[in-house]
């Protein structure tokens, strides 16, 4: 029973029920789950399924770190987004890339880290921590991208959730080619479920090192990264006109910023009128005291007016591997919640981009607008 008399005793008794088995994850979490990173996981599971998963918030995915490659995007980030769980992503390009091998058909094993470098060279055996596979899969998935990247769409300036969307078309091909399920990879389920997936490093990726080659032979594709910040900030305004917007942070880096700094774009450098984000969740392994943290806690992000701080209670950092964390997340949001209505943003990011382009230059000095 509460303490009525005590304002620091009104939490819920620690009373857990013996497991025995027969548990589901999302019993494992609600009646198991009370304190140190199991209660943040628990407080995260709560906040992403009874807050952020209300029809007007509009949810960001910050995705870094070998991810992809261990599964978690087929197994997790994938029935996400095809419940309407994540309305837009920003990805390094990294777990895009290893992603897509598996639109080509080809595999990536479970091994163990304790293996001789050296010999897994000999062997032409590529090694991410307990994953691996053949070297030949980078080059498979190297002249994918090359060839498909010569086609004429592909010869323009174009954001990155644009040309991920061209990407996405041409690995959907590839998996009706090759008989296999439709949207097995993030780049192709986006294209089919209209959901914009950003890069904020596109040259810092195999993908972007193969588009910098074909630049060299005269390829006419640039990645415009000045268009992706003002669609993202224009995603964030939008949502927030009539509704909220969250962010779920799976580890930190520079996805974490891009998602975070369409509010500092919208109000310190836009001049437009704005609050933060409503909901932040992230999971992360890292310290804020050595500045792992890529510098921004949710309490600190409200000093750069990144998160609304009206809401600062509606933050959880989870201090938990995504490996863990992100499966148990999705198990949960997807027993507790029906699927939501598709927002389908990457049909709307002209006219989002327009009607951002149109406020900021109505706000600006004569002195100051453009021609």
């Amino acid at each position: 029973m509460k303490d009525r008399a005590n304002p620091y005793l009104q939490g819920h008794a620690i009373d857990p029920v013996g497991i025995d088995g027969d548990q589901s994850v999302t019993e494992l979490v609600d009646r198991c789950f009370f304190a140190y990173n199991a209660g943040r996981l628990r407080d995260a599971c709560g906040l992403f399924t009874k807050k952020m998963l209300e029809e007007h918030v509009t949810i960001g995915l910050g995705v870094t770190g070998a991810l992809t490659p261990a599964g978690l995007g087929r197994s997790c980030m994938l029935p996400l987004m095809r419940a309407a769980f994540v309305d837009w992503i920003v990805s390094t390009g990294a777990n895009l890339y290893h992603d897509a091998h598996r639109s080509l058909g080809l595999m990536m094993h479970r091994g163990q880290p304790q293996v001789d470098d050296i010999e897994l060279r000999k062997h032409d055996v590529v090694r991410i921590y307990d994953i691996l596979f053949d070297y030949k899969v980078l080059l498979s998935t190297d002249e994918f991208f090359r060839r498909i990247i010569q086609e004429p769409e592909f010869q323009r300036e174009m954001s990155t959730a644009t040309f991920h969307d061209l990407c996405g078309r041409y690995l959907l091909e590839r998996e009706r080619a090759l008989g296999l399920p439709e949207g097995t990879s993030l780049l192709s389920a986006s294209h089919i479920e209209r959901v914009p997936i950003y890069t904020s490093s596109p040259g810092d990726s195999s993908i972007g090192m193969n588009v910098a080659a074909q630049e060299l032979r005269g390829n006419g594709l640039r990645l415009s990264i000045t268009r992706d910040v003002n669609e993202t900030a224009a995603i964030v305004r939008e949502a927030n006109r009539d509704g909220q917007t969250g962010i779920v942070i799976l580890g930190g880096g520079s996805p974490k910023n891009f998602l975070l700094q369409t509010q500092p774009q919208i109000q310190e450098v836009l001049g437009l009128e704005d609050v933060g984000q409503d909901y932040f969740l992230q999971f992360t392994d890292a310290r804020p005291d050595t500045g792992g943290l890529s510098g921004a806690t949710p309490a600190e992000a409200v000093s750069w007016g990144k998160v609304d701080p009206d809401h600062l209670p509606d933050a959880v950092v989870c201090y938990l591997d995504t490996s863990v964390a992100l499966p148990i997340l999705t198990t949960y949001a997807l027993a507790r919640r029906a699927h939501r209505k598709p927002r389908k943003l990457l049909d709307r990011l002209e006219e989002l981009h327009d009607q951002l382009k149109s406020e900021y230059l109505a706000h600006q000095p004569d002195d100051e607008s453009a021609d």
